[in-house]
């Protein structure tokens, strides 16, 4: 676990009793643009996810962590994805709950996964993949010193239209 105790969160591993806020999150409809689903999860499967969570980065390529508060009740989740320990970077995915949004916990979590990839991973740079449209994401990378490197274009298929998404990285 990686907190702040100015803005008492953490991120922490998940925990079965994270199901139920797992499965609303994973199975927002509103959300699967941004994570290319088009299909929802069955609390099985998160069930399972959440067991074989306890897998070494370094197998699974790929880490979730809760967004904790101080009563450890999750706001939302972070991840490492694409995790490429010989190039020692890996991707960032963020998602805060919809109640619980500009108050500043995505902007401590982007601070505690830095440290977290920083000192256990020795991780030399983190990537973000953003929709175009999506200003509040771009916003919030760009103050944490993320760098926009790239843009694809009409790379993602939702909403009857094709989007634009940017590439942002930082070296850390």
């Amino acid at each position: 676990m990686v907190s702040n105790n100015k803005k008492n969160l953490s991120i922490r591993a998940l925990e079965p009793s994270d199901i139920d806020f797992l499965f609303d999150i994973e199975n927002d409809i509103n959300l699967w643009k941004y994570s290319n689903r088009s299909t929802p999860y069955s609390k099985h499967l998160l069930l399972e996810y959440i067991k074989n969570s306890s897998k070494d980065i370094f197998e699974s390529r790929q880490i979730k962590f809760a967004i904790a508060d101080s009563k450890n009740i999750p706001l939302g989740f972070i991840d490492l994805y694409d995790f490429e320990p010989i190039h020692r970077r890996a991707a960032i995915g963020l998602v805060v709950d919809y109640s619980n949004r500009s108050n500043g916990i995505g902007s401590v979590s982007l601070d505690l996964i830095e440290i977290y990839a920083k000192k256990q991973l020795f991780l030399n740079q983190l990537y973000a993949n953003i929709a175009a449209e999506n200003k509040h994401s771009i916003n919030l990378f760009k103050k944490h010193k993320f760098i926009q490197t790239g843009k694809k274009v009409k790379w993602n298929f939702y909403d009857e239209n094709f989007h634009d998404e940017y590439i942002f990285q930082k070296i850390i």
